[in-house]
């Protein structure tokens, strides 16, 4: 396997990643903001701290993405 190809498998990969940590961070957001408001701030104080850590860890998964190639349009190309 080539380098070109290898680093545009590992964009993809971190374009996966990327998405699974925003999907879970979008639900943690709203059960936080639910808890807020039904049970009061204490009990959002956890929710809120891996919120916190989702969101620095997509951050940091976005800042080393645009390091990689671009993405292509279809994987059978490479074929």
């Amino acid at each position: 396997m080539s380098n070109a190809r290898r680093k545009r498998r590992s964009g993809e990969d971190f374009d996966i990643i990327i998405g699974l940590l925003g999907f879970w961070a979008a639900v943690l957001f709203i059960v936080t903001v639910l808890i807020e408001f039904t049970q009061g701030p204490a009990e959002a104080l956890g929710p809120a701290l891996i919120l916190l850590g989702l969101v620095l860890a997509l951050w940091g998964m976005v800042r080393l993405r645009r390091t990689l190639p671009a993405r292509t349009t279809s994987r059978d190309r490479d074929r």
